[in-house]
């Protein structure tokens, strides 16, 4: 069996791969410099969290989820994109990573780490209302 390297051409730019690396290392140097700019985004809504049960499992953009880090899970947003989310009730807010799928509820918006809700107060309720504001890349 004969593997031979891959080539990907990208705005002019060839990158060349081993077969077997091929679709890892394309969509981190390709994805990564293609994250929109998303400082217009505004959404309001209901954010519950996610902690234990998935802790060290694999998320969307490949990272091990840790339930101690400022993460949180939005169906549409671009992943490794940053969002500041606004707890309703209370005014406190924090930047979140977005960086997996979800939620899979319906009524809600967005599933934040345990640390994130812990941060702006929803760990003990569960579930709140948030603003959810898009960031500037840096």
């Amino acid at each position: 069996m004969l593997l031979t390297a891959c080539t990907t051409t990208h705005a002019g730019k060839k990158y060349r791969y081993p077969a077997s690396a091929h679709r890892r290392q394309a969509y981190h140097r390709i994805a990564s410099s293609r994250i929109p700019n998303i400082a217009r985004f505004s959404q309001k809504g209901r954010a519950s969290w996610y902690g234990r049960r998935f802790h060290g499992r694999r998320t969307a953009s490949g990272e091990r989820f840790n339930m101690h880090a400022l993460t949180a899970a939005h169906r549409t947003l671009p992943l490794l994109s940053y969002v500041r989310v606004t707890n309703l009730a209370n005014g406190k807010s924090v930047v979140v990573k977005i960086n997996d799928r979800g939620p899979f509820s319906r009524r809600r918006v967005i599933d934040l780490s345990y640390a994130a809700a812990k941060s702006i107060g929803l760990r003990r309720r569960g579930v709140g209302r948030v603003k959810i504001q898009g960031i500037a890349r840096p």
